[in-house]
């Protein structure tokens, strides 16, 4: 069944009437990948905050409700469309390495530790960022932005079914510490069920600091102290210095032309280049080609994330130790080029993976100004370090593991250094307003969905909630998993499989319906009446507006 809308294409399925179906608003709309932290964002849009004030509370919010994907403990990006000056920014929130830290603390490893507080070797940035983001744009105050987070922690919350199976995955990770069983686990010994209440009261004591004091409570006052002193008794690297000298940079963003827009994206050490060298190499293709054709278009689209990867693979890396050629690499021309290649089928299959686990959250928000905001936060692997630090009810990412104990690699570890980041976000652009804000967590899986969502949006006239609901694929890796080959969700059929694998693909599988593997997602796309918001089916996420 099907019935079509101006600029939107609506498909319903009778067995479930909220398949393809955006929550459609007039004036303002949020999106998360969780129920409650969609609702801290909508509070304060009715308050009178904006967009950026939104996405402070949501993201503080989901440090409390959804702590084993990200947290205060973490990095973050954004993207912020101000309506006022008709400006785009981006604000990179992501940490540097410790100063004393490098390659001869790891001597004997193969790479760095993946838990603990080795693995605790970068300062989190998301809370400068949220700090700046409101201080530079925000309506309200920082303190009423962080009020919902902090009733969430010292109140509690309904567990989610995303938390409760990521508590009983990796319950023995969360006993290795003391200080997060107490935080994580009912007596420090049983993980949480699902609709069981938590509470977090340490982190909302921290939280309740921030907002009374600031940035500088964290990063200069007895918040970074708590954690310095903690970490070095773990063996930790991280010290005051480090925190003080800590600063999210306001930069300019990557961007490419696709289709008669422009689409935007965070620079390295984002990934964000990634997905608009895909973006860039569709626009090389007539999509009526393949709009009655699945394989056809995933085998382009595939083919360009390949390509897409090896430039990242080889280039991406934080710009102040090495360059990374942005302007070359998504030129008309470039693209044009690697696009050619895309045909030449005697390049071989696509086969990449370098991306190790990475999970996530992303969210984003439109006001009645008509402010857009995008922001990816994270804490690196699922519960990031695995590190609540001291007292402080804060999970603290693992983000350093990313580097590299290669000295010939780009991605070496040395002092001072942010991390490459699998982490970005996407804006799309018409007539210089915005038009479609999408991000989604899953690693390797963050640009090939966001690359996938714009393309059904712009191409194929779909609504965000449908482009977000149909079955995705994933080439590569995410969540850690080694597999390289191509993965389409169960929905797909089995001769599709075997196209795609006459077109030369190779360990080309099928794996569950509406799979974590493929990312959770959220959008906005905004129309000159109305906005239409969209939540993953994949996450327990809420789109909400008014």
């Amino acid at each position: 069944m099907a019935t079509e809308q101006t600029g939107s294409r609506r498909r319903n399925k009778p067995e479930d009437p909220r398949y393809g179906s955006p929550f459609t608003a007039r004036k303002a709309a949020v999106a998360s990948p969780n129920g409650m932290a969609s609702m801290a964002g909508y509070n304060v849009l009715r308050k009178g905050g904006n967009a950026i004030d939104a996405m402070v509370a949501v993201n503080a919010a989901l440090g409390v409700v959804f702590p084993h994907m990200t947290g205060a403990g973490g990095d973050a990006f954004w993207l912020v469309y101000d309506a006022k000056t008709k400006k785009r920014y981006a604000l990179n929130a992501s940490g540097h390495s410790a100063a004393n830290v490098s390659v001869d603390d790891y001597k004997g490893q193969d790479s760095i530790d993946s838990r603990g507080a080795r693995a605790a070797i970068t300062v989190p940035g998301a809370i400068d960022g949220w700090c700046q983001a409101n201080k530079r744009f925000g309506k309200i105050s920082l303190k009423e932005c962080l009020e919902p987070a902090i009733e969430l922690a010292n109140k509690g919350f309904p567990v989610s079914r995303s938390l409760a199976k990521f508590s009983e995955n990796r319950l023995n990770l969360l006993r290795q510490y003391e200080t997060t069983a107490e935080t994580f686990l009912k007596d420090g010994i049983a993980p949480y069920m699902e609709n069981e209440f938590m509470k977090n009261e340490k982190l909302g004591k921290t939280l309740e600091d921030i907002a009374n004091g600031g940035r500088d409570a964290f990063y200069k006052g007895p918040i970074a102290d708590k954690i310095c002193e903690f970490l070095k008794s773990q063996g930790g690297f991280l010290d005051k210095k480090d925190f003080e000298s800590h600063e999210s940079n306001w930069v300019d963003p990557v961007e490419v032309e696709y289709r008669g827009r422009t689409v935007i994206a965070p620079p390295p050490n984002s990934d964000g280049m990634a997905t608009l060298q895909i973006l860039g190499m569709l626009e090389n293709f007539d999509p009526s080609d393949w709009s009655d054709n699945q394989a056809s278009f995933i085998d382009i689209f595939t083919r360009a994330t390949d390509f897409a990867f090896q430039d990242r693979n080889h280039y991406l890396d934080d710009p102040k130790f090495n360059t990374v050629p942005t302007d070359e690499l998504l030129s008309k021309e470039y693209l044009a080029q690697r696009a050619k290649r895309i045909a030449d089928k005697t390049v071989g299959a696509p086969e990449v993976g370098m991306a190790k686990k990475g999970d996530t959250t992303f969210s984003c928000a439109v006001d009645e100004e008509g402010n857009a905001v995008a922001v990816i936060q994270s804490l690196y692997w699922e519960w990031g370090s695995g590190l609540v630090a001291g007292d402080t009810g804060l999970l603290l990412q693992n983000r350093g593991a990313y580097f590299s104990l290669n000295p010939e690699s780009r991605d070496e570890l040395k002092p001072n250094k942010r991390p490459a980041h699998t982490l970005t976000c996407s804006m799309v652009f018409k007539d210089d307003k915005p038009e479609l804000i999408v991000g989604a967590m899953g690693g390797d899986g963050e640009p090939q969905t966001q690359a996938t969502i714009i393309s059904r949006v712009v191409d194929q006239g779909y609504n965000v909630q449908l482009a977000m609901d149909e079955p995705r694929w994933l080439l590569g890796r995410s969540w850690g998993s080694p597999y390289k080959g191509l993965r389409l969700e169960g929905r797909y059929s089995e001769e599709l499989v075997q196209e795609l694998e006459n077109l030369g693909h190779i360990n080309v599988s099928l794996v569950e319906n509406y799979s974590d593997l493929c990312g959770h997602a959220q959008a906005i796309q905004i129309f000159d009446d109305r906005l239409e918001a969209a939540a993953d089916p994949r996450a327990g996420g809420l789109a909400i507006g008014y």
